[in-house]
Order: C-alpha cells, then structure tokens, then sequence
C-alpha cells in the first residue's frame, strides 16, 4: 500500500507543478496592475502639473497688466501707456509687443478721444503719436497691427489727411489737432501709446 501511495504521491505532485506553471502567479498580475496604476497615476500628477503652470502663467500676465494699469490708463477693457522715447512706427510697435500689447487703434470716436484726453496729460510737451493704423501693405487700404482693416477714422481733414502718399504710410494721432489723424512716413521718431486688453 505504501508504494501505491508514492507514486500517487509523486503523480500529485507533476500535475500540481504541471498546473502551477500553465497558470501564470497572481504575484505577476497584482505587479502588472500596480505599474500600471501608478502609471496612470504619474500621468494624472503631469496634467495637474501642466494645468497649474498655465494659471501661474495666466496670473503673472494679469499682475503684469494690472501693474501697467496702474502706470497708465484704464477705458473700455483696455489699458493705455504712453511711452514718451521717441521711435520709429515699427520699433514702436515691436517695444508694445515686447510688453504684452501692441500700439494703441481707437475703434471709435470715444475711445480715441479718452486716447487723445490720456496723451495730454500724460506728455503734455507731446503733439502726436503714433497709433496702431498704416497702409504699408497696399496704398490707401489702411489696417491695424494684426492686418485687419479698420471701420473707424479720424482724418485731419483741414489738413487735407491722408494725403496718399506712398511715404507717408503710418499713421499719428495729433493732440494739437484735437485728436485728428495724419499719415506720416513711418521712419519718423515719435513717442506712442501701447494698449493692452484686459481678460
């Protein structure tokens, strides 16, 4: 009976070894499962990471534009700056962009009027400026800073403004004139107003 009992026994014991190794251990599975929890887990930390770094970056600029508020002013979910060193129509432009705006382009009669209000008292020695409006691109299709046309004018009119010439392709708005337009040649140095949007 007991060598009966052996290789039963030892029969027992293939099948179980057999089995065990067709089956794979749950050791692996709970590994398996595990990488791949903390897997998902690192990527959830990277998105919040990435979503924090885009509200510290939304916050800096909105310190940033409130802190250029406070230098200049503050109408119409827009800020103006006037910057009284004097510069040429693109190195104006370039100097506002530099900033987080862009040169200054009243959309209608109000907004050039508080433009014009904001520059007398800010540079008061000051006659003209340049603004976001030119026609370099194509002669007497004038457009703002992003290549949009314009709807709203303020021509000097008594000065018989634009005067169409291809020189004369950027454009300045005049305190002296009450706020009036006028086309000048865009190598000329002049102080500017840089605006900036208010999110």
């Amino acid at each position: 009976m007991a060598r009966l009992t052996r290789p039963f026994f030892l029969l027992l014991c293939l099948s179980l070894l057999h089995f065990s190794s067709c089956r794979p251990p749950r050791t692996r599975k709970a590994v398996s499962a595990r990488h791949s929890d903390a897997a998902a887990d690192e990527e959830d930390v990277k998105s919040q990471l990435e979503r924090l770094w885009h509200e510290v970056n939304s916050l800096k600029e909105m310190q940033a534009l409130q802190t250029v508020c406070l230098r200049g002013i503050k109408a119409n979910r827009k800020c103006y700056l006037t910057i009284e060193e004097p510069k040429h129509y693109h190195e104006a432009n370039e100097d506002c962009i530099a900033q987080g705006g862009t040169l200054a382009t009243p959309r209608d009669l109000m907004e050039n009027n508080e433009l014009r209000d904001y520059a007398k008292r800010s540079a008061p020695a000051s006659k003209d400026f340049w603004i976001g409006v030119a026609d370099i691109v194509k002669e007497g299709q004038y457009v703002d800073v992003n290549s949009m046309p314009i709807s709203f004018f303020n021509w000097d009119r008594s000065k018989k403004q634009p005067t169409g010439t291809k020189r004369e392709s950027c454009v300045v708005l005049s305190v002296v004139a009450q706020g009036k337009w006028s086309d000048e040649v865009c190598r000329s140095l002049k102080k500017y107003i840089c605006e900036y949007v208010i999110p």
